[in-house]
């Protein structure tokens, strides 16, 4: 039987059956002091997967935080097989300043994985983060939230063509999967390519603390700890109904084609009918009003959450679902 290994990354090492939390200096200030971005590395004395969590690679998204804090803080992980590693928030600098990108360059660090040691600022911090707390792991789950102004329903994005992202993505239990491959420079994609199958899970709006998204995301991390034999006292989790949208399947971002004060008549995570009033679209006197009808059946993954528009701005995220997955939404509804 094989036995655990220790967890090494550059300047330390934690040992089977030790946990440890440290601070990891990323990069600099313009005065030299170091940036340094809290890790957490709980090894088992067990052998077993390599797994990292991490948030707020975008530093305005907290539900990730919450989720990945709540882990390597509060669950019992004494009976641990294999080693987690736990990075809340990636993006120190832009946490921060409660900002979404990197403060001064305005560089999106989601944009600069794997990174470079002798690039920029944004890449070179990558880089550090990449090479010593990715790249050993086996796989990973990367949490995010829409950006400003819009809210995503929990959901998970994964390559459903690489057989251990596509066994994570499954295993979150989420009631959507997105199927494509993360853009160029995102964790997802840099760690995926560098076979470090990962999936990021969307979930809420930035600047926010959401206790229904936390709540289901923890769930989620469970259900997968128990598929990968992480923690035997977990169970895998069914969602009851699963619709997984394809890179062909039909989906919109529906659109304002006035400008003034939006009336959203659907949440989230519905199910909206072709025809259907979703959002209507008044001015200020009340005098005239635009409706805003679904071009087809389908599930809204995200909406606008401010009020106000200009023509053009994205009002909803709507994707296409087939009638077997209609029907399924509709009975776990009632």
């Amino acid at each position: 039987m094989s036995t655990a290994e220790a967890f090494t990354y550059q300047g330390g090492r934690v040992d089977p059956g030790e946990t440890q939390q440290l601070r990891y200096t990323v990069t600099e200030t313009y005065l030299g002091d170091p940036v340094r971005m809290p890790v957490t590395i709980v090894n088992g004395d067990r052998p077993g997967p390599t797994v990292f969590l991490s948030a707020a690679a975008h530093g305005d998204e907290l539900n990730g935080v919450e989720v990945v804090r709540e882990v390597s803080d509060e669950w019992d992980l004494t009976d641990l097989r294999g080693t987690l590693v736990c990075l809340p928030v990636l993006n120190v600098p832009g946490f921060i300043a409660q900002q979404r990108y990197l403060p001064v360059y305005d560089r999106d660090l989601n944009r600069s994985f794997p990174g470079k040691a002798d690039s920029t600022s944004a890449k070179r911090m990558a880089h550090s983060i990449f090479a010593n707390f990715i790249a050993p792991c086996d796989f990973g789950l990367d949490f995010h939230t829409s950006t400003r102004g819009r809210s995503n329903m929990l959901h998970v994005r994964a390559d459903m063509t690489d057989d251990t992202a596509a066994r994570v993505a499954n295993a979150f239990a989420s009631h959507t999967i997105i199927a494509k491959q993360g853009s160029s420079g995102t964790l997802r994609r840099a760690a995926t390519d560098a076979g470090v199958p990962t999936i990021t899970v969307e979930m809420g709006e930035a600047h926010r603390l959401e206790r229904e998204f936390i709540e289901p995301a923890l769930d989620g991390v469970r259900s997968v700890f128990a598929e990968f034999g992480l923690l035997e006292t977990e169970t895998v989790a069914w969602p009851g109904w699963r619709t997984v949208v394809e890179g062909n399947a039909e989906k919109t971002w529906i659109r304002a084609d006035a400008g003034g004060l939006v009336d959203m008549h659907s949440e989230r995570g519905t199910l909206v009918y072709e025809g259907e009033a979703i959002a209507t679209i008044g001015d200020p006197f009340g005098s005239t009003s635009t409706v805003v009808e679904a071009p087809f059946t389908g599930l809204l993954i995200g909406v606008a959450q401010n009020p106000l528009v200009y023509p053009g701005n994205p009002l909803c995220h709507l994707v296409r679902v087939d009638e077997r997955t209609q029907r399924a939404i509709e009975r776990n509804s009632t």
